[in-house]
């Protein structure tokens, strides 16, 4: 276990070292950063194992990861979208736009799910590190064309140490605070938070 853990920080390294070297990693620029991976999924990709390794190493217990800020002008050329991402996202139903939308929704989702995959092949005690996590996966959005957050879809992974129940697909009234889940993983993780903004209760399926 302590052997894949150091071949796995080698490799960050490795890969650390061959993205300073491109680019404009050659170049001295006093008091500027070497900057990020020009390929968008390599970067991802790095991040996540930055963020594994850090849960084997036991160097934090809590990670938040934004894959696309508020109003991205992105493009996504390695899934074939030429479009920027935030007017993808205004698609006003067009079939041509909701195809590509969905090809970069994929691409984040397919990006999160490698990271999934690296912790339930990591073992951790009497598991793996999925075992004894719990991860939330999701947007602010419901409908980005209408800028609508409710219902808004979340996926919740991990088993948290056999707090969470897993294996469901739950859905709640219009207008039930995502706060509530908030709230809900919070107690699951042993914090036993009164209230997480405008949150209600929690939800005792999960």
């Amino acid at each position: 276990m302590v052997d894949d853990y150091l071949g796995s920080v080698r490799e960050i390294e490795r890969r650390v070292q061959k993205m300073q070297s491109q680019g404009l990693g050659g170049v001295e620029l006093p008091d500027a950063p070497v900057g990020i991976p020009s390929e968008f999924e390599e970067h991802l990709k790095v991040m996540f194992e930055l963020m594994a390794l850090a849960y084997q190493a036991n160097l934090t217990r809590v990670a938040s990861f934004m894959m696309a800020r508020e109003v991205s002008m992105r493009t996504y050329n390695n899934v074939g979208v030429s479009d920027a991402f935030h007017p993808l996202s205004h698609h006003q139903n067009n079939p041509q736009k909701i195809e590509k939308l969905v090809k970069v929704q994929n691409f984040h989702t397919k990006m999160f799910a490698g990271f999934v995959d690296r912790l339930a092949k990591t073992p951790d005690g009497d598991g793996s590190l999925l075992d004894h996590s719990i991860l939330l996966f999701g947007s602010n959005m419901s409908n980005s064309d209408l800028h609508n957050n409710d219902p808004l879809p979340l996926a919740v992974l991990g088993k948290g140490c056999g707090t969470i129940r897993g294996g469901q697909h739950l859905h709640y009234p219009q207008n039930t605070p995502s706060a509530n889940l908030m709230l809900t993983l919070l107690h699951r993780a042993g914090v036993e938070q009164d209230k997480v903004g405008d949150s209600t209760g929690t939800f005792a399926e999960v």
